[in-house]
């Protein structure tokens, strides 16, 4: 791709909130949004000549180190919704990817903010993302259009929090890059509050940092505190299924509201 051939920068991606990704209130799952998410930053980056299309005969891949979504409205079954993506920052080991969750009239149901890096899929070690086709994502950088939620905040989770659950990890825990899919973090967590729960609460606003990787085998135990009302940080750490050394993996705020 030569620079006289540059996309848009901002790329916009078509989904429909189908059926069976919506919970017991016909609203789409937050694991399924983010699964959207991510597959909108796929497309937009194939699209501009730095996604997994020329990373992978480079034996390089995209990894996501956080994650923020905060949502005023979730799509219900049957809606067709926009993701909207753009770089907005670049160095030479992360980028800063927003999006914006359009509803089919166009309306804004919510904004996202994340942070990646690039790494060797053998080595698993951190590359340099400039060195990839001469540094173009740096042509695809836009820092005008505003995406207004904040920053993720530094996830605190205290020695009070308390271990509530425990899970393994199967083949569908997975994913193309061989390690435990960053949404599948996210399900489990939410997993930790039942039905009656979200029946009279909504979750606002989940700000996740990615700190180690996780693989089939690995148990994962979710370590809970809630810091102030509705206000939840959760801890991930794995144990090992060879040495049964634990490693913390993740960590989680999670901000509800009454509904």
């Amino acid at each position: 791709m030569t620079r006289h051939e540059l996309k848009d920068k901002v790329g916009a991606y078509e989904f429909l909130a189908e059926p069976f990704h919506c919970d017991f209130s016909g609203r789409l799952f937050m694991g399924h949004l983010g699964n959207h998410m991510l597959n909108a930053a796929d497309f937009h980056s194939n699209d501009r000549g730095y996604g997994m299309n020329v990373l992978g005969p480079m034996h390089r891949t995209w990894v996501l180190s956080r994650l923020v979504i905060e949502m005023d409205v979730m799509p219900k079954a049957y809606d067709k919704f926009t993701v909207e993506t753009w770089v907005e920052s670049a160095m030479k080991y992360f980028t800063g990817r927003n999006f914006a969750i359009r509803s089919a009239d166009g309306m804004v149901c919510g904004y996202g903010k994340s942070i990646w890096a690039m790494i060797d899929t053998v080595t698993r070690q951190p590359v340099d993302i400039l060195s990839i086709n001469d540094g173009l994502v740096l042509e695809y950088v836009e820092k005008d259009k505003p995406c207004p939620i904040d920053k993720p905040g530094r996830a605190r989770v205290g020695e009070g929090a308390k271990l509530v659950r425990t899970v393994d990890t199967y083949y569908n825990d997975v994913d193309i890059n061989g390690h435990i899919n960053s949404i599948k973090y996210i399900e489990h967590a939410l997993d930790l509050f039942d039905v009656e729960w979200f029946k009279a609460h909504r979750l606002k606003r989940m700000e996740v940092a990615y700190i180690a990787e996780t693989y089939q085998g690995d148990k994962l135990s979710f370590f809970v505190e809630e810091t102030e009302a509705l206000h939840y940080g959760i801890k991930l750490v794995k144990t090992d299924k060879n040495t049964h050394d634990t490693i913390e993996v993740c960590r989680m705020s999670l901000f509800f509201v009454k509904d």
